[in-house]
């Protein structure tokens, strides 16, 4: 008999209040590694009504705005109006930033290592899955490209919509393997003068269905705006900080977390660099065909280059073939943070910014370093 279950997955567009202050927090991070790539940063913003605090640490060469990136961002984001949440023009903005503390910067700087040291303790999980071609769960890529085709939509044939904006998709599946869509939540937010059934009407037209097309079935069901109006939003209906959406960012609740954010946080924190780390091995090994999906953790100490731990899982393969496959992930890839700095590029991102990260999804989208496949027959004959 045929096993069945659903998994549902959940994002939010770059207008949603946490959001916003990820892209703010990881364009300040992209202003100063442009100047200084060596910059230390670890930004975090918080967002309520007319107002932005930027808070956290900083030590770099870099002269920045940080006020007037902040504002940029916003706007950028689309919210030049109050009445949407925030007004990037107009809004005020408090900046508290303080140097990186010395206590945490001897243990990654420090003249006396040889190698420079995990920014801080922790353990990152990466995934990987065969089921799409973005090597990701079906559901969070869905729910990624909604809330992206919204913001298109925002800015073309739908332009009563806000920016603010969520996503939900439950996938069924049998026997392991997708089958189609059981439900698909949207919530947008909208402008005062549009009725509730020609946006509920538009937005399965022009948003669902070009996404999910081949996904959905005659008994799909669809909860647009399940409330009714959604007027109020952004920052003016709920406040918002960097790094509170760790699962919308990473594999929407498929697979484990270690609990770090990423926004506004330099590659020398192994919670952003060691996560991509974790991703590009993940990927690399379901590339390869060695496994249909698998887990990666990683594990640091402050200060200690080496992972403390390497571990894979894959639900396909006998404890005696991950242990192979562990040692086969230290010998061909870059484990320690300067070498996964260096390897993927970090400090001088090219062909993408941090800030592109901060909305959409961190994983699955081919523009980003840690997405590629080119360890795949490395690894492939490491394990053999």
């Amino acid at each position: 008999m045929a096993k069945k279950y659903v998994l549902s997955s959940e994002s939010v567009g770059k207008g949603h209040p946490d959001k916003v202050c990820d892209v703010v927090s990881d364009s300040i991070l992209d202003a100063c590694l442009q100047q200084d790539p060596d910059s230390r940063v670890a930004c975090e913003t918080l967002a309520k009504g007319n107002f932005l605090v930027v808070a956290g640490e900083i030590t770099t060469k870099a002269k920045v705005d940080y006020e007037q990136v902040a504002r940029k961002a916003v706007c950028g984001i689309g919210y030049t109006d109050e009445k949407w949440g925030i007004n990037g023009n107009n809004c005020e903005v408090l900046v508290k930033l303080t140097t990186q503390s010395p206590d945490i910067a001897q243990g990654v700087d420090s003249s006396e290592q040889k190698e420079q040291g995990a920014g801080d303790q922790g353990i990152m999980w990466g995934y990987a899955t065969n089921e799409t071609k973005e090597l990701m769960p079906l559901s969070i890529v869905l729910a990624h490209k909604l809330v992206e085709k919204l913001d298109n939509c925002r800015t073309g044939s739908l332009k009563y919509l806000r920016p603010d904006c969520k996503s939900q998709v439950a996938v069924e599946y049998e026997n392991n393997k997708p089958s189609c869509i059981k439900n698909v939540v949207v919530a947008a937010s909208h402008n005062p003068d549009v009725e509730m059934e020609t946006l509920r009407a538009d937005i399965k037209d022009s948003v669902i269905k070009p996404v999910c097309g081949e996904w959905l079935s005659s008994e799909t069901e669809y909860f647009i705006n399940g409330t009714g109006r959604f007027e109020l939003c952004g920052p003016f209906a709920d406040a918002g900080l960097t790094g509170r959406k760790i699962i919308v960012d990473t594999y929407g609740g498929i697979g484990r977390h270690g609990g770090g954010a990423f926004s506004g946080k330099d590659p020398s924190k192994v919670d952003r660099s060691a996560a991509y780390l974790a991703r590009y091995v993940a990927k690399n090994i379901v590339a390869a065909g060695l496994a249909s999906q698998c887990e990666v953790q990683l594990g640091y100490c402050i200060g200690i280059a080496e992972p403390t731990s390497v571990r894979v899982v894959a639900p396909d393969l006998t404890e005696e073939q991950e242990q192979k496959l562990e040692a086969a992930v230290r010998k061909v890839f870059p484990l320690k943070p300067a070498e996964i700095i260096k390897h993927l590029d970090l400090k001088h991102p090219k062909g993408w910014s941090y800030a592109e990260t901060a909305a959409f999804g961190h994983f699955g989208r081919a523009n980003f370093p840690w997405e590629k496949t080119d360890k795949a027959e490395e690894l492939k004959k490491a394990a053999a």
